[in-house]
């Protein structure tokens, strides 16, 4: 089976989910997650990234987005793969106080290794499916679970408590992100 799913609507409201190789726990470190932060920040207002949903975990991203300047989403989530992951591998190289760095940097470069189109390090696994997002029931069901992914995995109590997603922005207060479109569900 092909590890390249379809965004079909270019125009479409996407949810997808992305974890780093081996599920392994990247994102514990603030300053890793801050990238992916960045990054998303740079998307939306240089590529055309609307976000209405995001999550950074401890070894996966949740992302619910649409591309508004034509642009095709694959491209879009692409390129925003692309930079993280080599900023992300950038960084661990140079944290002095990395304690991970050789573990982490031997899986990177054996998935890479076992990857026929990727040199180096692989940061990012290849099996995100976009889930088209068709109904406000559908969409109110996908940023619910965004947002309460770090209440189950035993992180925070409240959704709205977790800093790095969007929670935040849905609970009436200011999150980590500017510009999320925050959908008032209709029933």
């Amino acid at each position: 089976m092909s590890r390249n799913y379809k965004f079909y609507n270019p125009e479409g409201l996407y949810f997808v989910s992305f974890a780093v190789v081996e599920w392994l726990d990247v994102f514990t470190r603030n300053q890793y997650k801050d990238i992916v932060l960045e990054s998303l920040s740079y998307c939306q207002n240089e590529k055309g990234m609307e976000i209405a949903a995001w999550c950074i975990m401890t070894n996966h991203v949740h992302l619910v987005f649409r591309s508004v300047q034509g642009r095709d989403p694959a491209l879009l989530l692409g390129d925003f793969k692309r930079f993280t992951s080599k900023a992300v591998v950038k960084a661990i190289i140079e944290n002095p106080i990395e304690s991970r760095k050789v573990f982490l940097l031997e899986r990177f470069r054996k998935a890479a290794d076992n990857s026929s189109n990727v040199n180096g390090y692989q940061f990012w696994r290849h099996d995100n499916k976009p889930i088209e997002l068709w109904s406000s029931r559908v969409i109110q069901e996908k940023i619910t679970y965004v947002h309460n992914n770090p209440v189950e995995a035993g992180l925070v109590y409240k959704a709205k408590d977790y800093v790095y997603s969007s929670a935040r922005d849905y609970a009436g207060e200011k999150g980590l992100l500017d510009g999320i479109v925050v959908f008032q569900y209709l029933g």
